[in-house]
């Protein structure tokens, strides 16, 4: 991991965990002495928060252990996990308030708001608000989820703590107590986030498809080299934030010498290491007939085939082998399409009859990146 993104990710994390303290401390106080329900939550919520960042920082220094034999691509995994935790303590925290919220809505308990109660509040509130935009600042500048994460509760705590001072005004102007309605409510929005950070997290976790702006630039990127005429089937393995380990399919002429392809491949893997960042350990070969018009026409023919049919993003790797009489190509069929074998068949029976003399070989490849 990069030493400078480690250092300011536990940095920021160590602020975080300052501030949520010492507020947890103040509204655990003043919700005492107010036997204020909504305080008190808000009290443990800045507890849970801190524990947040206590984790953040333990997921960032596992991280970033160097790679070993057991595990050669590193640990940076480790970030999607404790992402993962973080989420499921701001589901954990927004569940909590709403059950609070219900039992003090079913069992009314009268507080006794004063204006050093608003001050605590509106200082919480202002903190909050600054600590998030910090927070998740940080996480977008160096990449981290668990930052991003623990920004976006921060912002959820200071709307929380906006109800509760809301419900404390009224309270104090028309002893109308609604500070466990407007929790409750507010709860559910604390729910939704956290469950949109959890689904962020597990589909990191689960292996996400490319970012389309990522993989065009590379592949636009690849055949800028002038011998290549096609870049395909882009994979990049995510190992932790901002590791990518991948591999891509070129196209280039069938007149080309193995040396001449071994220059443009290591050409290629310096160029995208050194503006993406991404590694790409293996770049495949897919020959292009440039030897004969009868090879172009067939082709032709096969492309139309294909593309009669609705469902069908790409066909590429075309190669005639005129010696053994064999075909290769490779179709990606949409996701979208219910029953993709059925398809591929459908297909594959088709050029098989139009080409009889020939033996066919389609790879049905996956969508994974635009």
């Amino acid at each position: 991991m990069n030493n400078s993104r480690e250092k300011t990710i536990i940095r920021t994390s160590v602020i975080s965990i300052f501030a949520n303290i010492v507020l947890a401390g103040f509204k655990a106080f003043v919700g005492l002495l107010s036997n204020s329900i909504a305080i008190i939550s808000d009290a443990v919520n800045n507890t849970s928060d801190a524990l947040s960042s206590i984790i953040t920082i333990a997921g960032t220094k596992l991280a970033g252990k160097a790679p070993d034999k057991k595990h050669p691509y590193g640990y940076g995994r480790i970030e999607y996990i404790t992402s993962s935790i973080i989420s499921c303590i701001v589901l954990y925290a927004g569940i909590t308030s709403l059950v609070e919220s219900i039992k003090k809505i079913i069992h009314p308990e009268a507080a006794d708001y004063s204006i050093i109660t608003l001050i605590i509040l509106i200082s919480g509130i202002i903190v909050k608000f600054i600590l998030g935009i910090f927070v998740k600042k940080k996480g977008k500048d160096v990449n981290s989820d668990s930052l991003v994460a623990s920004g976006s509760d921060a912002f959820n705590d200071a709307i929380l703590s906006i109800s509760v001072l809301i419900s404390a005004v009224i309270y104090m102007l028309f002893k109308i107590s609604l500070e466990a309605y407007v929790g409750a409510v507010l709860s559910v929005f604390i729910i939704k986030s956290g469950l949109e950070l959890v689904k962020e997290s597990v589909d990191n976790i689960l292996g996400a498809r490319i970012e389309s702006d990522l993989a065009n630039n590379i592949k636009m990127e690849i055949i800028k080299e002038p011998d290549v005429q096609g870049a395909f089937d882009l994979i990049l393995n995510n190992y932790g934030p901002d590791k990518y380990l991948g591999s891509v399919h070129i196209e280039v002429s069938d007149t080309l010498t193995v040396a001449e392809v071994d220059k443009i491949s290591r050409k290629i893997t310096k160029t995208i290491m050194e503006k993406y960042g991404v590694i790409l350990h293996t770049i495949g070969v897919y020959s292009v007939n440039t030897q004969d018009e009868k090879t172009a026409k067939i082709q032709k023919e096969i492309h139309a085939i294909v593309f009669s049919h609705n469902g069908i993003l790409q066909m590429h790797g075309f190669y005639l082998d005129e010696a053994e009489k064999i075909i290769s190509f490779d179709i990606i069929i949409d996701f979208s399409i219910k029953n993709r074998e059925e398809l591929y068949k459908t297909i594959y029976d088709e050029i098989q009859q139009n080409f009889a003399d020939y033996k066919i070989n389609i790879t049905l490849d996956v969508d994974i990146s635009d």
